[in-house]
């Protein structure tokens, strides 16, 4: 046996030997050909960085190399780093792995910017202040989702399709604020509307659309403007507390699933986006999504009014 000289004195031997046995190519992921970054190793005993792991499993559940199924470990939803693998990186390329680092990190960078190539999903209507509830299935938006999440962003762009355009040219940023996943990697996503913008140019990234945007705000008015838009905001209102009222069944089915008519606000020009009200009554309202698209653009607190007033007078006129 070795005294405790002979340990140190092996122990010497073997460290400088394991940065010369190995070069990067050996800690390299077969999916990027990169360094791998946060390493995890599936049941079948291959390692990948964990990111595009999670994006192989996003299009089918089975391993990237072998092809054995990954269903179970998609399900467990746990992806635990190979610390081996990370503290031989850490000891033998410790540049190299910050080098890495860096890089993901200024991609997360990248990827949280708020007016410059913002993920886009391409569905439905969403408004400001009104929760919008997503089923994501498609392993591009899959994709998205992840990365909203983890580059501490949270949000994104909604739009609706557009004939000639990938998408419309006015959306609205939804911010998430939970996510459900599911078993087999689909996730249920609950956001809720932040703010409206305008497409200023359409991207692609990895498979779905991006855009630069700008955001939208109603103009302010004062004096004589103001009283006259209070007041119509005033009538507006009743007219939609009494089309809540005495709607027909479908309107009553449409509250039990949307909760009541939000309260009016003090100030009706202190949102960008006007009061809230107006945007949960334009998403129950039974309008054509091109005729929400409208009203979703107009930056003009007095047209939306008087769309909203002109469209609650007929609804109230129709016999139940």
């Amino acid at each position: 046996p070795l005294d405790n000289e002979g340990e140190t004195a092996a122990a010497k031997c073997t460290q400088p030997c394991l940065g010369e046995s190995l070069s990067i190519s050996d800690l390299e992921c077969s999916l990027c050909i990169r360094m791998f970054f946060e390493p995890v190793t599936t049941p079948c005993g291959h390692t990948f960085c964990k990111e595009c792991l999670e994006r192989c499993l996003d299009h089918r559940p089975n391993c990237p190399l072998c092809k054995q199924s990954l269903r179970e470990y998609l399900k467990a939803g746990r992806y635990s780093p190979t610390v081996l693998l990370q503290d031989i990186m850490l000891a033998t390329f410790p540049t190299q792995l910050a080098e890495r680092r860096e890089l993901h990190r200024a991609e997360m960078a990248e990827l949280s910017n708020l007016t410059k190539n913002i993920p886009i999903f391409v569905c439905t209507m969403s408004f400001p202040g009104i929760p919008c509830p997503l089923h994501v299935f498609e392993p591009r938006y899959r994709l998205m989702i992840r990365r909203c999440q983890e580059s501490g962003s949270r949000r994104f762009g909604m739009c609706i399709y557009e004939n000639g355009k990938s998408f419309a040219d006015f959306g609205c940023l939804l911010e998430i604020r939970q996510v459900e996943l599911l078993a087999d990697g689909r996730s249920l996503v609950d956001t809720v509307g932040r703010q409206r913008f305008r497409v200023l140019s359409r991207g692609h990234r990895d498979g779905y659309h991006t855009a630069d945007i700008e955001y939208l705000e109603d103009k302010k008015v004062s004096g004589e403007e103001l009283q006259e838009l209070q007041c119509l905001h005033e009538s507006t209102y009743r007219l939609a507390q009494r089309f809540c009222e005495h709607g027909d069944l479908t309107s009553r089915h449409i509250l039990m699933q949307h909760g009541p008519l939000p309260e009016k606000e003090e100030d009706i020009q202190a949102s960008a986006d006007g009061p809230t009200w107006c945007w949960w009554l334009i998403s129950i309202l039974p309008l054509d999504p091109s005729y929400q698209l409208s009203l979703l653009s107009c930056t003009s607190l007095r047209a939306r009014l008087s769309q909203l007033q002109r469209i609650l007078t007929a609804l109230l006129q129709q016999p139940p």
